[in-house]
């Protein structure tokens, strides 16, 4: 571990664009909060929904509480084990916060009805109730299977996270269902836009640190 990690904590463009990215998603986690709570304070009345209006509602607050947890916290293990994935990882997150906060503070939806309370603490603080559109359980696993894409076992993995966090959030009617389908067209662009604007991280992230000049 210590051998794979120290030529990156040797390398300054490495090491800046890592503190960088750091500060983005601390940036964009703070903008979130205030857009979630903006949009909540605003929200209008809930609308029908062909798919919650005909779906019972489950109780699925615990699969979707240590579900999320559980799969943040992989994802932490997959940076901590590929370095290289940092710098283009959080950043890509990040401008998925800031997109989906200008989303959220545009739309003020209120959640449909009858949907379930989510009991976490922790969640609690990125989860609003008016937060709608887009889905962030559904979009953020999408973006990481699109981040992967050339390693097959993590691709498949994200994409049945993404799959299953959206039938998750439907069976608990905490996201409409165009908050869920809309996820996946939106996070592929802000995939080619994570690309467009940060290269030579996106090159890292192939590559490794061997060959960036």
């Amino acid at each position: 571990m210590i051998a794979r990690y120290k030529p990156y904590l040797q390398h300054k463009e490495f090491l800046v664009s890592s503190l960088f990215s750091i500060v983005l998603l601390m940036l964009s986690l703070l903008i979130n909060f205030s857009a979630g709570t903006y949009a909540t304070d605003a929200a209008s009345n809930p609308v029908t929904d062909v798919i919650l209006s005909n779906v019972p509602l489950w109780n699925v607050d615990a699969v979707f509480v240590y579900g999320t947890l559980a799969f943040w916290l992989f994802v932490a293990l997959v940076c901590v084990a590929k370095p290289q994935t940092i710098p283009f990882l959080l950043k890509s997150i990040s401008l998925f916060v800031l997109i989906r906060s200008l989303f959220v503070s545009l739309t003020h939806l209120g959640p449909f009805p009858t949907h379930i309370a989510i009991q976490s603490n922790v969640l609690n603080k990125f989860i609003f109730g008016g937060d709608l559109f887009f889905s962030g359980h559904t979009g953020l696993p999408f973006l990481l299977a699109l981040l992967f894409w050339d390693n097959y076992a993590l691709r498949l993995l994200f994409i049945i996270s993404s799959i299953l966090f959206g039938v998750l959030v439907l069976l608990g009617h905490l996201h409409y269902s165009i908050d869920v389908l809309a996820a996946f067209f939106i996070t592929f662009t802000i995939y080619r836009l994570a690309e467009f604007l940060f290269k030579k991280d996106e090159r890292m992230f192939r590559e490794g640190i061997k060959d960036l000049v």
